[in-house]
C-alpha cells in the first residue's frame, strides 16, 4: 500500500522513526498486541466453561510469532504480570510459520499469528490459517485499511520503505523517489537487500499497482544495473554500507535507522546513522506487521 505524506519530516524517538498520525508509537503498540492477546482470551480461557476452573496462573496464550523485537518481549512481560497468563512464544521466519500451520493443521497449538508483511498475514487467511474475530476495541483503534475485511488480521505496526542516501557520495535533492534509484548517474551507488526478503518483494508488488508492470520492470532492469555490490542480509547492512561510502544511496524500512540513532546497536552504528540522510519519497510505500487468532486456537470455544 502507499500513502501520501502531507509532512514528510521524520520524527526520531528512542524506540522506532515515525511518521506522524500514521506509525503508531510503542505505547500504541503495546495496547493493539495486548488487545489482540485479549481477544483470545476474552472468547477462550476466561469464558470457556472447560477453562472456569483453571487458575490464572495456569493458563497460557501460544503466540506464533515471525517478529524479532525486545518490545514484543516487554509486552508479553507486562501482559504475564497483569494478568497471570502466561505467553508460550515461538519465533521463527513468516515463511517457516505458514509452512509450520498448514503441517501441524487441526493438530497446532497456536493461539496467536504475528506475522511482519502485509502479504503473509493475508496468504496466511486465505490459506485458512487464521479464524474471524470480531473485536470492537481493535476495530476502533485499527483503521480499516489496516485489518482484514473479514476481521481474520488486524495491523500492529507499520513501517516505511524509505531511502537513506550519503550526501558527500550522491545529490540527494535529485533523489525523490523509488523510480530515481534507476537513473544511470547512479551506477554503482545503489544498495539494496537480498531480494527475497518480503520487504522488497512488496515493494516491487506496491510498484506494479502504483506504475504498471512495464514501467515496474523498466525501473527494476534500471536500479539493478546500478548496484554497487552483491544484496544484503539486511536493512542495517545497507545502512552501514551507506554511511561508509561503499554505496550511495539504499532502501530500508525507517525505524532501522532510528534503532541504530538510539544506540541500541552500539556506539559504533550510532556515529554511522549520523552520516545518512533518510529520504522519504510521496507516496511513499507502507508495510504492515499484523496478528489474527490461529484457525485451531487450542482454548476457543
Amino acid at each position: 500500500m502507499s500513502i501520501r505524506i502531507s509532512n514528510p519530516n521524520i520524527v526520531l524517538s528512542s524506540c522506532l522513526v515515525y511518521i506522524d498520525i500514521l506509525i503508531p508509537s510503542p505505547d500504541r503498540l503495546m495496547n493493539s498486541i495486548k488487545r489482540l492477546f485479549a481477544s483470545v482470551i476474552a472468547s477462550s480461557l476466561l469464558f470457556s466453561s472447560s477453562y472456569s476452573h483453571v487458575k490464572a496462573s495456569d493458563r497460557e496464550v501460544r503466540v506464533y510469532s515471525g517478529r524479532h523485537y525486545n518490545t514484543d518481549k516487554q509486552i508479553y512481560k507486562k501482559f504475564a504480570e497483569e494478568t497471570g497468563i502466561r505467553i508460550r512464544l515461538i519465533e521463527a521466519t513468516g515463511i517457516s510459520l505458514v509452512e509450520r500451520l498448514k503441517r501441524e493443521g487441526a493438530n497446532s497449538k497456536a493461539d496467536v499469528i504475528l506475522l511482519v508483511d502485509a502479504a503473509r498475514i493475508s496468504n496466511a487467511a486465505k490459506s485458512g490459517l487464521l479464524q474471524p474475530y470480531r473485536s470492537s476495541e481493535l476495530e476502533k483503534n485499527v483503521p480499516f485499511e489496516y485489518r482484514d475485511p473479514k476481521s481474520r488480521w488486524y495491523a500492529l505496526t507499520r513501517r516505511v520503505r524509505v531511502m537513506v542516501a550519503n550526501p558527500r557520495k550522491v545529490d540527494i535533492n535529485s533523489i525523490k523517489d523509488y523510480a530515481d534509484l534507476s537513473n544511470p548517474s547512479l551506477e554503482g551507488l545503489v544498495c539494496v537487500r537480498k531480494r527475497s526478503s518480503p520487504y522488497n518483494q512488496s515493494l516491487v508488488a506496491n510498484q506494479i499497482v502504483n506504475r504498471g508492470e512495464a514501467k515496474t520492470k523498466e525501473w527494476l532492469k534500471g536500479m539493478v544495473s546500478n548496484i554497487s555490490q552483491p544484496f544484503f542480509p539486511g536493512d542495517i547492512g545497507v545502512i552501514r554500507a551507506v554511511a561508509q561510502g561503499k554505496c550511495g544511496v539504499g532502501i530500508v524500512n525507517h525505524y532501522y535507522v532510528s534503532r541504530m540513532l538510539a544506540g541500541i546497536n552500539g556506539s559504533k552504528d550510532k556515529r554511522l546513522a549520523k552520516k545518512v540522510k533518510v529520504l522519504t519519497p510521496n507516496p511513499a510505500h507502507v508495510n504492515v506487521s499484523a496478528g489474527g487468532i490461529a484457525k485451531y486456537a487450542e482454548n476457543k470455544e
